[in-house]
C-alpha cells in the first residue's frame, strides 16, 4: 500500500503491475473520451505523515476497548475533526447492504449510537441486528472495524440522548419520518415550524421511535499504516468471557 493510505487491500500496489483497463485509455492517463483515470486524478493527493506510536501486537492490552479509547484520545489530541464519526453498515434481505456515517455516542463495554427505529437503518437492524462499525483516522493512518449485534438499550438512555440534542435536531427528528421524500420546500418549512411549536409546548417530548442502540463487539480489528509500504493489523475475537488476539497478514 502507499504510505498511510487507509485501506485493507493493497490495491494501489497491485495497480502498478496490472494491465491498463479500458477506462484508463491504455496507460497515458487520458481514459475514454480524454477523461483521466482515477489513479491519475489522485496521484498527487496529499498522503498522511504518520506520527503516532506504532502498533505492537505483543504489547497490546488484553481487551480491545482499552486500545480503542487510547486511539480515540490520540485522534482528539491530533486535531482530527469529529474523531467519533463512524460508518455504520447494515443489511437486510429486502434492501441489501447499506452504509452511512453517524456519530459514536458512547463507549463502555459496547459501542453506542442513536437513531430512529423507523429509519431505513432501524428497519434493517430489526430484520438483521448484525452490523459493522468503521472508524477511520486517515491522518493518523489508523482504522478500527467493529462487528457485533445492534440491540436497543434502556429506554432512559434513548430519552436522555434525545433531550440533550440541539433543539433544531430534535425538531428535525419529529417533523417528518427520517429519509422520506420532501414534498416541497414550503411543506418542509411548515412541518419544521410545527415541530418547533410542539417542542415549545412539550419540552420533554421524546418520540417513541428514538432509540439508543448498543453494539456489543464480537470482533474488533485495529489497522495501523506505517511510513513504509507495510501495515499492521491486530484483531480481537470474543471467546467466552475473554478475548483472543491475532495478528493478521496485510
Amino acid at each position: 500500500m502507499h504510505s498511510g493510505a487507509v485501506t485493507h487491500d493493497d490495491d494501489s500496489a497491485r495497480a502498478s503491475h496490472a494491465p491498463s483497463s479500458p477506462a484508463s485509455g491504455g496507460g497515458d492517463g487520458s481514459g475514454q473520451g480524454g477523461r483521466r483515470s482515477l489513479r491519475d486524478r489522485v496521484r498527487g493527493a496529499r498522503r498522511p505523515e504518520i506520527d503516532v506510536a506504532p502498533l505492537d501486537p505483543e504489547q497490546a492490552p488484553p481487551e480491545p476497548i482499552e486500545l480503542f479509547l487510547a486511539w480515540l484520545d490520540d485522534a482528539v489530541e491530533a486535531g482530527v475533526a469529529q474523531p467519533h464519526a463512524m460508518t455504520l453498515s447494515t443489511a437486510s434481505i429486502a434492501s441489501g447492504p447499506t452504509a452511512r456515517t453517524l456519530l459514536l455516542k458512547e463507549v463502555d463495554d459496547a459501542f453506542w449510537f442513536t437513531t430512529s427505529s423507523l429509519s431505513p437503518k432501524g428497519r434493517q437492524i430489526a430484520d438483521d441486528p448484525r452490523v459493522a462499525l468503521t472508524l477511520a483516522w486517515s491522518d493518523l493512518g489508523r482504522q478500527v472495524r467493529v462487528l457485533g449485534d445492534a440491540v436497543p438499550g434502556p429506554r432512559d438512555v434513548s430519552e436522555d440522548d434525545f433531550r440533550a440534542r440541539h433543539p433544531d435536531s430534535r425538531a428535525v427528528a419529529i417533523a417528518m419520518p427520517q429519509s422520506t421524500e420532501i414534498p416541497g420546500a414550503e411543506q418542509a418549512d411548515a412541518a419544521l415550524d410545527e415541530a418547533r411549536r410542539r417542542l415549545d409546548d412539550e419540552p420533554d417530548l421524546v418520540p417513541d421511535d428514538w432509540t439508543a442502540y448498543r453494539v456489543a463487539p464480537v470482533s474488533v480489528e485495529f489497522w495501523q499504516g506505517t511510513t513504509g509500504r507495510d501495515q499492521v493489523r491486530l484483531r480481537y475475537d470474543r471467546v467466552g468471557d475473554g478475548w483472543r488476539r491475532a495478528s493478521l497478514w496485510p
